[in-house]
């Protein structure tokens, strides 16, 4: 029996509901037989080591408790786990992965090995671990979010037309695949251009529980965005607008009256500046942001090398033509040894004929 399958099992429940902290799964056998089960979700405070010793009862005295991530050392809203855990008498702890954030990082091992309590990391699951929470690693190593480019294309690249763009470019199975990422995303941000030409609301449509509302963000240099619109009627403490200090002071007075906070983040050109609006949600601890914008915002932060991965859906299709718009624009690179490289590229099919490429940013590689 793999019971550290069945830990990630537990976790992935709380998959979207755990934001800021990760998502954790814990299975306790003693005998052969699992006599508690666990996961965190951020509203029952409780960590999943907790809730799983809680069902254990007096059956975790001399039990193997099966974790996703190393149990925490330190006091946050609640007390550690590695206390928890010593405190039951529990007599071995396997763990998927030691956990990154820095007040723990190794110490929820040797408060456990300390108390005499045999550790071990499952190295078999270690990787499937790390990409469960993914934006929670990304953040406790960088101190910024995982901000993550996503686009449906054409075959060509292209992601409008010059004319008419109604309807959609990918499929319904494709659509549904990106709801389930804004579902796992902390942030979403998009253009004052998408937002004008598509009336868009950007919300998560999953209908999943959340740990806390997806914070909409429309980078808007001059407060373009009209109070009437779906974005901002669909508010509901969700939306940032992201404006220069040359926008309009009553654009902003209507906006903040409207519910909409606005912040000044002064780029060059009078542009909004992307880089700090990384610094300012990681200031708040969001961990994951995704870009779903059109080309001038793709381009922008494509060049503010703020982007870390790509997720982006193709369609089987072409639009062709130099005025159709490409998925990047901006200046791009002048020079075929100068294209912006990625790694760890993984293909995912969507529905038939369609396929979505996942890929995070070569840092410093050059074509």
């Amino acid at each position: 029996m793999d019971y550290m399958a069945e830990a990630m099992t537990e976790a992935k429940k709380g998959l979207g509901q755990t934001s800021p902290n990760p998502a954790v799964g814990v299975v306790i056998v003693n005998h052969g037989e699992v006599v508690g089960r666990g996961f965190h979700v951020y509203a029952n405070r409780d960590h999943a080591e907790v809730v799983a010793l809680a069902e254990a009862g007096a059956r975790a005295r001399g039990a193997t408790v099966y974790v996703t991530l190393e149990p925490c050392a330190h006091q946050g809203r609640t007390p550690p786990c590695a206390g928890a855990l010593i405190g039951a008498g529990v007599s071995a702890v396997v763990a998927a992965m030691e956990d990154p954030n820095p007040l723990t990082a190794g110490q929820g091992f040797a408060r456990l090995r300390a108390a005499g309590i045999a550790v071990k990391v499952d190295a078999r699951h270690t990787a499937e671990a790390a990409a469960l929470n993914e934006p929670f690693c990304f953040y406790m190593r960088e101190r910024r979010p995982l901000v993550t480019l996503k686009s449906a294309l054409t075959l060509d690249g292209k992601i409008a037309a010059p004319d008419d763009n109604e309807g959609w470019i990918t499929s319904e199975q494709a659509r549904g695949h990106v709801q389930q990422l804004r579902h796992l995303t902390d942030a979403i941000l998009t253009g004052i251009g998408t937002v004008e030409a598509d009336d868009c609301a950007l919300t998560d449509r999953t209908g999943l529980p959340r740990s806390r509302p997806l914070l909409r963000i429309v980078a808007d240099s001059q407060l373009r965005l009209r109070p009437d619109s779906l974005m901002v009627r669909s508010g509901a403490k969700d939306l940032l607008v992201a404006a220069t200090s040359a926008a309009s002071a009553e654009r902003r007075r209507v906006l903040e009256k409207a519910g909409v906070e606005v912040v000044i983040l002064d780029g060059t050109g009078g542009r909004t500046n992307l880089r700090a609006l990384v610094e300012f949600l990681a200031g708040r601890q969001y961990q994951s942001l995704m870009i779903e914008a059109g080309s001038k915002v793709n381009g922008a932060a494509l060049d503010a090398g703020i982007v870390d991965k790509i997720f982006f859906y193709y369609a089987p299709k072409i639009f062709g033509g130099l005025q159709s718009l490409p998925v990047a624009g901006g200046r791009g690179r002048r020079r075929r040894a100068d294209a912006m490289l990625f790694r760890d590229v993984r293909l995912h099919p969507m529905s038939r004929d369609e396929f979505a490429v996942e890929a995070w940013v070569a840092r410093g590689a050059r074509g």
